[in-house]
């Protein structure tokens, strides 16, 4: 089954055809983008090169990447592709522009595919060089890490309320 999305950009008509999947069939494919993903995270593991350039949580790294990938990646396809990027902007609370979302994706897409693939999102998460979305997906995960709160909640009565 196919949802037909129709989106309106700038005069220009894009028809997208997003598979409709529930249950145990998202179910599958899932674990499925888990697995392959985890295999070229394992290609990481074994790279020499970042073995010693203060990488010793490497393992954590790469699965906290795999994480957020998954998360944004909502067809499935193993890319994120510039609606996908939009929507990933504004759940954290980052709209951006068409354009903006265009020159984010150039930083990161080094097949020049209009898609950021897994390893192009890996690599610029372990890079050295500073992308606005990689900046952006650190200062989120800091500011959901900080916002955690810690045991158990003081008793409040109606007083205490503003």
């Amino acid at each position: 089954m196919y949802s037909t999305i129709v989106l309106f950009m700038s005069c220009t008509v894009y028809v997208h055809a997003v598979p409709v999947f529930g249950g145990k069939t998202y179910g599958r494919l899932k674990s499925h983008q888990s697995e392959a993903l985890d295999e070229i995270n394992q290609t990481y593991l074994h790279d020499d090169a970042l073995k010693g350039d203060g990488f010793e949580d490497l393992p954590e790294r790469l699965e906290s990447y795999k994480e957020q990938f998954m998360e944004f990646d909502e067809d499935n396809s193993g890319d994120i592709d510039i609606m996908e990027l939009k929507r990933m902007m504004e759940k954290l609370g980052q709209a951006k522009t068409h354009l903006e979302l265009k020159k984010m994706i150039a930083e990161v897409d080094t097949t020049n595919s209009g898609t950021i693939h897994y390893n192009e999102f890996v690599e610029m998460m372990l890079g050295s060089k500073s992308s606005v979305l990689k900046l952006i997906l650190m200062f989120e995960k800091k500011a959901k890490e900080s916002q955690q709160p810690v045991g158990i909640p003081p008793p409040r009565d109606l007083s205490s309320l503003p």
